[in-house]
């Protein structure tokens, strides 16, 4: 009687631990969209697909000494850096197409996965650029707990290029991004993979204050230059709003004439 009691009892555990096990936790996979290559191309955006152009020849150029920081080949150390942030002065001076550009020639690297963040938050432009859509985004991972990065990721059909979207428009985006939660989802972005590098599409620097709260972040800076077009006060005001960031370079754009025959012209300022 005490024997058949323990076998019911023993039997009663088996059931109760395997029905505990039994629900099968599903990993969150970030949704797949496809780019058109051949519309980029046509828009003057470097693509893996397509020939040798001059334009790519400069990303080659630009995006070197921003690799060799990430890589730990710099001179001295750079804390964060594979951070950058894409920026300008003013509305209008290329940083977009800067970034995507800088996005699409890094994720052709055989050693680089690349995270493209569309960090204007008031003006987001990168998906329309990319002609793609999404409802949501970095904003949305800072103010909802519910989020995790792999439900507003978009995965490409370039292997090495994933991208982040501004999300929905926040009345307090510069307090977001100046926030703990901001700190947290860098650190957790920068760190998730050894090999990703992000490139954040921030707003210009004088017009707000967005740029300057996420510089504070980042380990690098490009600042991007229209040549015939900023002035030098200008560029001296917004690159003081900088000063603290590790590293800062500047990219002059929309060069018409050069002595090379680019059409565009690179220059790098290290410095504090």
């Amino acid at each position: 009687m005490q024997a058949r009691q323990a076998d019911q009892e023993a039997s009663s555990v088996k059931t109760s631990v395997l029905d505990v096990s039994a629900p099968a936790v599903t990993a969150r996979r970030s949704r797949e969209v496809s780019l058109d290559l051949a519309r980029l191309a046509a828009a003057g955006f470097v693509t893996p697909d397509g020939v040798r152009t001059r334009l790519a020849d400069e990303f080659r150029v630009i995006k070197r000494p921003l690799l060799a920081n990430v890589q730990g080949r710099s001179a001295a150390p750079v804390d964060r850096a594979n951070l950058i942030m894409v920026t300008s002065a003013l509305p209008g001076e290329g940083k977009t197409f800067t970034s995507i550009n800088l996005a699409l020639s890094m994720a052709m690297e055989v050693d680089s996965t690349v995270l493209l963040v569309d960090a204007d938050v008031a003006r987001p432009t990168v998906l329309e650029r990319l002609g793609l859509q999404a409802p949501k985004g970095l904003l949305d991972l800072l103010t909802s707990r519910d989020l995790d990065v792999a439900d507003v990721l978009l995965r490409t059909n370039i292997d090495r290029l994933s991208i982040l979207p501004a999300g929905q428009p926040h009345s307090r985006a510069t307090e977001l991004l100046a926030s703990d939660s901001m700190n947290r989802l860098l650190d957790d972005l920068a760190s998730r993979y050894p090999d990703r590098v992000l490139i954040f599409d921030a707003p210009p620097l004088l017009p707000s204050t967005e740029s300057r709260v996420l510089a504070s972040h980042m380990g690098q800076v490009v600042v991007v230059v229209e040549a015939d077009r900023t002035s030098q006060g200008a560029l001296t005001q917004a690159m003081a709003t900088i000063e603290s960031c590790p590293v800062v370079m500047t990219l002059l754009n929309k060069v018409r004439h050069s002595k090379v025959g680019s059409y565009y012209g690179y220059y790098g300022a290290y410095g504090n």
